[in-house]
């Protein structure tokens, strides 16, 4: 009997021990399913002398169109939106190193610049413009042969400014200036003979001066902004795209550009 015994209870922890081994392990049994975590907080790079784009005023608060788009899809997102400025110069390094999550402040869509960052679908469209004082004798682009014409560091308009190849070896300088308002400064002084400045930037200015300066009729060429995110940084950027889509779609969007441009410049 015992011999018996034995035998069946090798046999009923051989079956045992086969059933387990047979049940597959599912770790996300009993689990609810992973929910995407919220964004906490969003810290974007910008040129804060870039109005109506970002700038500071009077007070030295941080205003302009992409802080106030920004600041919504923040709300929406149920995330802090912290600015921090930068050397746009070096925006990608500034991005690619982590200092900030977004890069936000007329940042205009180019090839190049696709290799090495995530962009939204373009929100505004832009043209690089000729900017030179009103009495310049300056009235088309061939007539920049031997000037020295400014652009901000970094910009897309010296890239406009070179895929115009003839002009650009006309020039007797392409200088470079750190921001737009002090380049717009040296061309009121006659230091430059002409600006090439994104159109939003160079209208901004020029209206608040009438008289002083006046836009030619030719540009460096038309041009998208986006919002840009590191290339990994995927998740972040479907939310972004998201709710920028939201946003163009309820009119918020169209409303902030009327607050700053005087009218829905928004691009759909």
């Amino acid at each position: 009997m015992k011999k018996k015994t034995a035998v069946l209870s090798i046999v009923l922890l051989s079956a045992a021990l086969l059933a387990a081994c047979g049940k597959k392990e599912n770790p996300a049994e009993g689990k609810a399913a992973a929910v995407p975590a919220p964004v906490a907080a969003i810290v974007v790079g910008l040129d804060d002398n870039f109005p109506p784009m970002g700038f500071r005023d009077e007070k030295n608060t941080l205003v302009g169109f992409d802080i106030d788009l920004a600041g919504e899809a923040g709300k929406r997102l149920g995330a802090e939106v912290k600015f921090k400025p930068i050397d746009w110069n070096a925006k990608e390094a500034e991005l690619n190193s982590k200092r900030v999550d977004v890069l936000w402040n007329g940042l205009t869509i180019t090839e190049a610049r696709k290799e090495k960052i995530l962009f939204t679908t373009p929100y505004l469209e832009n043209r690089q413009i000729i900017v030179v004082t009103d009495k310049s004798p300056v009235k088309t682009k061939a007539d920049l042969a031997g000037k020295v014409v400014g652009v901000q560091d970094g910009s897309s308009a010296i890239e406009a400014v070179e895929k115009d190849a003839a002009t650009a070896k006309s020039l007797k300088e392409l200088k470079k200036f750190g921001d737009n308002v002090t380049a717009l400064m040296d061309l009121g002084a006659g230091r430059l003979d002409a600006l090439v400045v994104d159109e939003v930037v160079g209208r901004y200015y020029t209206t608040k001066k009438p008289g002083e300066y006046r836009v030619l009729d030719e540009n460096f060429g038309t041009e998208d902004y986006g919002v840009g995110t590191r290339k990994d940084d995927t998740e972040l950027m479907a939310k972004l795209q998201k709710t920028l889509d939201e946003m163009k779609k309820d009119g918020s969007a169209a409303a902030i550009s009327t607050k700053w441009f005087g009218k829905d410049i928004i691009k759909k």
